[in-house]
């Protein structure tokens, strides 16, 4: 049974307690490792060292940086193999889909904030031929990065290779129920010789290692991807310390079927943005509205999409539904789904566990659900399930969709499926969504700012968006 380890200034340590967690393979639901039950001595053993390998690294030049964070997404793209196994069995996550999106998406997250910063530009303001202004740009100091359990190396990376890229040293906490990859990828920078102390990963609780994490006054900036709850506090303790905040957080995300759609397309992409990860993605279409002329025909089409997933041992080739991650996770969900049966929804597809054999008997298995018969306002409609639960609605008019669409207190991403441009822009620019997909799912292009609104978050990722939050902006004027 494996010990991960924390890392912290260059080495691999046990906590400080001396106390270890269980960590569970959600297709078994058995222990197979350990893992640090690290508390606030760990995360400030870590921010010491962070703080002592600042100004160093923060005199590193840009190549300097960019040529660690290349050798880092060289070495997790040679290990694809080894990591995408490692996180389907810490996440439940089927491992073609491991092997397809996490893995090779954490590697080019280091690989693109490698180039990014060297093609980041300084802003130069002539004022009246008086004066110019130059806009200098310099990392924080030791800032934390707090990532969540769907996405576990994928949402890791996003955050501390901007975070490195711009010169901070970083003091990560993964979430304890999928530490895995985070231990490897402590592994893997320890190989490359990224100096001791830039990267730091305490493993443990949140409510151990929280308070410390958000509100030591050596820590200049939080980065938190998870629930809106979490979120919540952490945007309440760190209020009183005026530190910079990037918080993305749940979502209840529309899927917008108007008539005119590409029908075919719209059902498949559809199924995907329901059911991928077993619906464990903030980006997940949870509900979809769809034009009451077709309702019939695209639920019916849904359906029979839905059916052809096959659910089984993550470790399977073939696999397209996995386990879910938790048992804590599994029961909440089953609780929604019982709640959605006194609402009076109708039951099209699955809404039960599921029962597999040999090793997976006692795994955290859900069927993929179909829902319909629900009002907008109806819990289930309103609350985040994040599982394979999605529910159908019809609408009428354009302004029912959008009605419809922004009843929720979430604002993360949108759908909208239509071959009419000039609507997909009215409703586009409509909807209360940080972003919105036109005939597509998931598209990503790093450089575009994420991030949601209302309940969903605050502040934006990606490209200059990520740099710039990592780095205090200074204005120099030079009178001429």
């Amino acid at each position: 049974m494996e010990q991960i380890k924390n890392y912290i200034g260059g080495e691999f340590t046990d906590a400080i307690s001396k106390q270890s967690l269980d960590n569970y393979e959600p297709a078994t639901g058995l222990v197979y490792s350990k893992i640090p039950d690290s508390d606030d001595r760990d995360v400030s053993k870590a921010i010491v060292a962070a703080s002592s390998a600042f100004a160093a690294w923060s005199a590193t030049s840009r190549e300097e940086r960019s040529q660690y964070l290349k050798q880092i997404a060289s070495a997790i793209m040679r290990d694809l193999e080894s990591l995408a196994r490692a996180e389907s069995i810490d996440s439940g996550k089927p491992l073609a889909l491991a092997r397809t999106l996490d893995i090779p998406r954490s590697a080019k997250n280091f690989k693109f904030f490698a180039s990014h910063i060297l093609n980041m530009k300084s802003e130069v303001f002539v004022t009246d031929s008086s004066a110019t202004n130059f806009i200098e740009s310099s990392p924080l100091g030791v800032v934390s990065c707090i990532s969540p359990w769907n996405l576990p190396l994928y949402l890791f990376t996003w955050k501390i290779a901007p975070a490195l890229a711009a010169g901070n040293c970083v003091v990560a906490k993964p979430s304890e129920i999928t530490p895995m990859t985070a231990y490897l990828l402590s592994k893997i920078c320890a190989e490359v010789g990224l100096p001791n102390g830039v990267l730091n990963v305490v493993h443990g609780l949140g409510p151990k290692l929280g308070p410390t994490l958000v509100q030591d006054p050596r820590i200049k900036a939080i980065s938190f991807t998870g629930s809106t709850r979490v979120g919540r506090e952490i945007s309440k303790m760190a209020a009183p310390y005026f530190k910079k905040l990037s918080l993305e957080m749940g979502g209840k995300n529309p899927n917008i079927i108007f008539a005119d759609c590409n029908f075919d397309e719209a059902v498949k992409t559809s199924v995907r943005a329901a059911f991928l990860n077993q619906g464990q993605i903030c980006l997940c279409g949870s509900r979809i509205l769809i034009e009451k002329s077709i309702y019939e025909k695209f639920r019916d089409a849904f359906l029979i999409e839905a059916k052809k997933l096959k659910q089984g041992d993550p470790l399977e080739q073939d696999t397209d539904q996995g386990a879910i991650v938790s048992f804590e996770h599994y029961r909440k969900i089953l609780a929604c789904l019982e709640n959605a049966r006194a609402e009076g929804g109708q039951f099209l597809l699955g809404g039960r566990a599921s029962n597999l054999k040999n090793r997976n008997e006692k795994g955290w298995f859900i069927e993929p659900t179909v829902i319909e018969g629900l009002g907008p306002f109806s819990k289930t409609n309103q609350e985040e399930i994040f599982g394979p639960v999605v529910s159908l609605q019809s609408f009428e008019t354009e302004a029912d969709a959008i009605q419809n669409a922004n009843s929720t207190g979430y604002g993360l991403a949108a759908s909208i499926w239509t071959n009419d441009q000039d609507l997909a822009r009215r409703v586009s620019l409509k909807l209360e969504s940080g972003i919105v997909w036109v005939n597509c799912w998931m598209l990503r292009d790093l450089r575009t700012p994420f991030g949601g609104v209302k309940d969903s978050g605050l502040g934006r990722e990606g490209g200059d968006y990520a740099l710039r939050f990592f780095s205090e902006a200074k204005t120099v004027c030079v009178k001429t």
